[in-house]
């Protein structure tokens, strides 16, 4: 068997643009993966013509090889357009081997640990700006199954945080915790854009609500700043979204710097990366929570993965996204309180729809965590979509 070809798609879906990429080859059987950045689409895109280059003529079994010699033979290694690419040309590879074996991939990691994995919603409070308005839309969450939810109280605030916007904001979290109950469990995210001392103290006021974790309290830049607060953090703190490949996650394991580690399938190197960091983490006894706010190509690849690590945690997923989702893939997910069955098809058990997919094509989007634009996420026509 030989690569015969690699296409990419960008996918307006509103928030970003989904990147799926396909790789052909000259018997017949075509893999798919998904390197949705979020941003920087063009270079994304640039990234995987140069891996074409490469592999197409290669043996698309070869997965180990293939990825060893992408990564080694880029001068200037790691950084999320190159790792972006890399891991879905690899999530494409073990959708061809498992095709080819009539197997789904989580066979190929040794099997199943898990039969089904507990998901947490994100995106569910689309349209919500007052504390009072988050509330409202955490109960129509519950009422629909859900039984974890993350998201982001803080405005557009960076690195500091006034008394005024720090009480909006936790007013807001006691919103939603009264609306829910105790047997919901929230995630409060950070993004990545607090100091140590802002991030410590926030993290002392989320206590009171009893928070799952407290996501990216600080920059990614610095794991020693994100040691710091967890250090003296009451609550539980995750991090890793913005890390790539094991050896990035080196640091944050030497250190101990974070409770949670949450890699991104579609950035940090794809399924088997991913499945080695999850093993480093587990001889830490720290758990997997998997970062997949992405597409459905992504969230069927890491289904996959989840389904063989034993320290999975959850999951990440969105709550509602744009109605033409069904349209672009055959996804078809089960879920039952608060759980999602993992696929037993072959492969990552999805398809695009190539004709679909260009109907929607890229359109130019911006990063909105700093511009207090984050909740005007657009509600899908069909809002709880799996």
């Amino acid at each position: 068997m030989k690569v015969t070809d690699i296409k990419t798609f960008a996918v307006d879906c509103f928030r970003t643009n989904w990147v799926f990429i396909k790789v052909y080859t000259d018997e017949g059987i075509d893999g798919v993966g998904e390197a949705t950045l979020e941003y920087k689409e063009k270079a994304l895109i640039g990234a995987v013509e140069h891996i074409k280059e490469y592999l197409v003529g290669q043996n698309p079994l070869d997965i180990e090889k293939h990825w060893h010699n992408i990564y080694r033979d880029a001068y200037w290694r790691g950084g999320a357009v190159l790792m972006s690419a890399l891991s879905a040309v690899e999530m494409a590879l073990w959708d061809i081997l498992g095709k080819s074996l009539n197997v789904p991939v989580y066979q190929l990691m040794g099997g199943k640990v898990n039969d089904k994995v507990r998901i947490y919603v994100n995106g569910w409070f689309a349209g919500a700006k007052e504390p009072e308005e988050f509330g409202e839309k955490a109960k129509t969450a519950v009422k629909r199954g859900v039984t974890a939810m993350k998201w982001d109280p803080f405005g557009k605030n960076y690195l500091n945080i006034s008394n005024a916007e720090l009480d909006k904001a936790l007013r807001c979290v006691a919103s939603v915790r009264e609306a829910v109950g105790d047997k919901v469990d929230l995630l409060i995210e950070g993004h990545g854009r607090f100091n140590i001392p802002t991030g410590i103290k926030i993290a002392k006021e989320l206590e009171q609500f009893k928070p799952m974790f407290f996501e990216e309290p600080v920059p990614p830049d610095n794991l020693d700043a994100l040691k710091m607060v967890r250090d003296k953090s009451p609550v539980a703190i995750s991090a890793g979204e913005r890390l790539y490949t094991r050896w990035d996650y080196k640091r944050m394991f030497d250190i101990m710097a974070a409770d949670y580690i949450q890699p991104d399938i579609s950035h940090a190197g794809g399924i088997m990366e991913l499945k080695k960091i999850a093993a480093e983490a587990e001889s830490r006894y720290i758990p997997f929570a998997p970062h997949n706010p992405s597409g459905p190509v992504a969230n069927a690849a890491t289904l996959q993965l989840a389904a063989s690590c034993p320290n999975f945690e959850i999951l990440e997923i969105m709550y509602s996204d744009v109605d033409y989702r069904k349209d672009i893939t055959n996804e078809s997910l089960e879920y039952k309180d608060g759980y999602i069955t993992i696929p037993d098809k072959a492969g990552l058990g999805i398809e695009i729809n190539e004709e679909e997919c260009l109907k929607h094509p890229y359109r130019p989007h911006t990063l909105r965590h700093y511009t207090g634009a984050l909740t005007d996420i657009r509600p899908a026509k069909t809002e709880f979509y799996f």
